[in-house]
């Protein structure tokens, strides 16, 4: 067994990560022995002879799983970053045992009687604020999840898990394939009237790539999104939309019966469990509380933007037939409101692109916040990573040295990598034990060309701040115990620490740190920059909208949608997205079956889209303290990483909240950030 363990890189747990010797052929060797072994110890913990203690049943529980979590978090990992046939295989050949046996520890009867006869005896006034916080999680959580069903339950919720895991990991590959299945290959340079240049460029070199001749355009967003806003060819739009909007709806790769059966299966879970349904089963114990909140915060938000969302239709409409769209349809929305942003502001996104070089922007980000938080970021070279593009650093607290943690980053698009962005845990450290925490962050975005170094769009720069928020709420965390660590919160507050990172990339003193013309190192004109602040609540209502579209439609379906009353899922998501849609969508709009927030996983955002919007309250309202001392005040940033990113999920999150604000959060400091306060 020794020899298997050195030979086989998921069995050891490394730091930083070996990624360059994990190969798919490890995988299913090393989950089988190490299910074995956690198998054993939850038997070992169930033992009627073990002392039921706090540290025998409960921290041992919390630590229990420790190996396998790692060996699954790379697998994982490199399966939706470098993913092979072979991987993939790998990967869902193992997904069936391992949901198994996590759905399993919760419904072993001596396990949940140990659990409890902790929870009766133990002295809960000797245990520390964040240990009673533990045991009282740990004795809902095993309800929730099912501890108390008879055996006939408990079978049932092991099958619902398993179906859940199949279908949710179909959705995504279905998703990834559809996306590398389509592309377009422009070969009339003519066509491509109003591409900025640096689009064109990447579309050249994304045909030379694939050994073609002309321009390629595909659906990952640095090669769309310029596309849908400046190509003035309306049918090359329309093309790309509707490849964008259709993906996974038909063919081999469709998704709609996925769709449907993930969601009974969510709802199924949820009535077994004993809850109305998935969304109040996934609520309970975040900020929210029950799916019916959740649905009233967004239809509230809903009555205060839709009055300004109607007007900016109105006038992106009179400003399309003067343009000569008497319809505006959806592949015009992009295009016509650019060129309405152009005319009302002289502002033009590409012209910032230029400032924005990805290297230097990274390097600006981690000067902010190492002034702001008391840490220092270093690279560290040499480091193998799963692509030659990954890199990886260390973050130290500034004042004592301390290793904090490590993570890697990985910004550009590959057709082995899924879209979007995203950070991600590795290994969740132990402060008390001077053990560091290694994390990850990834992105898709525009890639270098040639000679040109990666420059990116402003709402590109956003996300890299947003998805490093997030890994410094994990790398940052100071909780002892593994389960309440880091990132593990209510998903209603886990985005209030990337959110709140956003702001810094409108604020002039943090833009002049990093923000420099990638030839002449000029910052950022002073006229350019007040374009951009004048522009910046241009459609807000329209971006508030659609993100309440997507929240309400999640709900929806998690609490409202029957297929036999209500038909195709897609045509029921169709017509509750209409309403939040500048234009008319056509009849065959299938946004819903690409939606990997929601179907990417067994739970994932699913039922729980709305927190995008509830912590975008939070952060609004919480870096209103930062703009009256000082975005570079480190006595705030300390307050901040105390209260909020050291704390994980120790206290009620509403608690933290009052503690570094001094209140409960004000929803209008959102609205005003948006320019929504105005008579409309």
């Amino acid at each position: 067994m020794a020899e298997t363990i050195t030979e086989n890189p998921l069995l050891v747990e490394r730091f930083p990560i070996p990624f360059d010797e994990v190969k798919a052929e490890h995988v299913e060797p090393a989950i089988e022995l190490l299910l074995k072994q956690m198998r054993t110890r939850v038997k070992d913990m169930a033992n009627p002879d073990i002392p039921r203690t706090y540290d025998n049943i409960l921290l041992t529980l919390d630590r229990a799983t420790e190996p396998l979590d790692y060996a699954m978090a790379v697998v994982r990992h490199l399966e939706s970053v470098v993913t092979t046939p072979e991987l993939r295989a790998a990967h869902n050949a193992v997904q069936e045992p391992v949901s198994m046996f996590y759905t399993s520890i919760p419904l072993d009867p001596e396990l949940w009687a140990a659990v409890k006869r902790v929870d009766e005896t133990v002295d809960k006034e000797q245990l520390s604020p964040v240990h009673r916080r533990f045991l009282s999680k740990t004795v809902s959580g095993f309800r929730r999840a099912g501890a108390d069903l008879d055996e006939a339950g408990k079978r049932k919720l092991e099958e619902i898990d398993v179906a859940l895991t199949k279908a949710t990991t179909k959705f995504s590959e279905n998703v990834l394939d559809a996306t590398n299945a389509f592309d377009l290959v422009i070969t009339d340079e003519a066509k491509l009237a109003g591409l900025p240049d640096s689009a064109k460029s990447a579309a050249r070199e994304s045909a030379r790539a694939k050994g073609k001749d002309g321009w390629r355009f595909t659906l990952q967003a640095p090669s769309y999104v310029p596309a849908l806003t400046y190509l003035d060819d309306r049918a090359i739009r329309q093309e790309l939309w509707e490849a964008s909007n259709r993906r996974a709806t038909g063919g081999k790769f469709d998704n709609r019966q996925l769709l449907t059966e993930i969601l009974n299966l969510r709802r199924e879970k949820a009535q077994l469990l004993g809850y109305r349904d998935f969304a109040d089963l996934v609520l309970e114990e975040r900020m929210a509380h029950a799916g019916q909140r959740a649905q009233s915060f967004l239809e509230d938000l809903y009555e205060k933007t839709e009055p300004f969302f109607a007007q900016e239709n109105e006038s992106l409409a009179e400003f399309g037939r003067k343009l000569g769209y008497p319809e505006i349809r959806p592949w015009d929305v992009g295009y016509v409101a650019e060129k309405q942003r152009l005319a009302l502001y002289d502002f033009d996104e590409e012209e910032l692109r230029p400032y924005f070089e990805l290297n230097r922007v990274v390097a600006g980000m981690f000067d902010i916040f190492s002034r702001v938080l008391g840490i220092r970021v270093i690279a560290e070279p040499n480091v193998p990573g799963w692509d030659e593009a990954v890199k990886y650093y260390r973050v130290e607290d500034a004042a004592s040295g301390e290793f904090l943690g490590g993570f890697y980053s990985d910004w550009f698009p590959r057709e082995n990598k899924r879209g979007g962005a995203w950070m991600d845990s590795l290994i969740t450290g132990n402060p008390e034990e001077r053990q560091p925490h290694l994390g990850l962050i990834c992105g898709n975005l525009t890639p270098p060309v040639g000679d040109t170094p990666s420059l990116l769009t402003h709402r590109e720069v956003e996300t890299i701040f947003h998805e490093f928020g997030h890994l410094l709420h994990h790398t940052l965390s100071r909780v002892p115990v593994r389960s309440l660590a880091g990132t593990n919160v209510p998903w209603d507050f886990v985005e209030l620490p990337s959110q709140i990172m956003e702001n810094w990339v409108m604020e002039r003193d943090a833009l002049n740190l990093f923000a420099r013309h990638y030839q002449t190192g000029e910052p950022i004109p002073a006229e350019l920059f007040e374009k951009m602040r004048r522009a910046r609540t241009f459609r807000s209502a329209n971006g508030q909208i659609r993100q309440l579209g997507f929240g309400l439609v999640d709900l929806k379906l998690h609490r409202e949608y029957d297929p036999e009353r209500d038909g195709d899922v897609l045509e029921y998501a169709r017509r509750i997205l209409q309403r939040f849609t500048p234009v008319e969508l056509p009849a065959d709009y299938g946004m819903i079956a690409s939606f990997t927030h929601l179907f990417s996983s067994p739970v994932a955002y699913g039922a729980g889209y709305y927190s995008y919007k509830w912590a975008e309250v939070l952060d609004a309202d919480a870096f209103t303290r930062f703009q009256k001392e000082g975005i570079f005040n480190s006595r705030t940033g300390e307050d901040y990483r105390r209260n909020i990113l050291e704390q994980g999920d120790s206290e009620d999150p509403s608690q933290l909240y009052r503690r570094f604000m001094g209140r409960d959060p004000d929803a209008s400091a959102l609205l005003e950030r948006l320019g929504l306060t105005r008579a409309a």
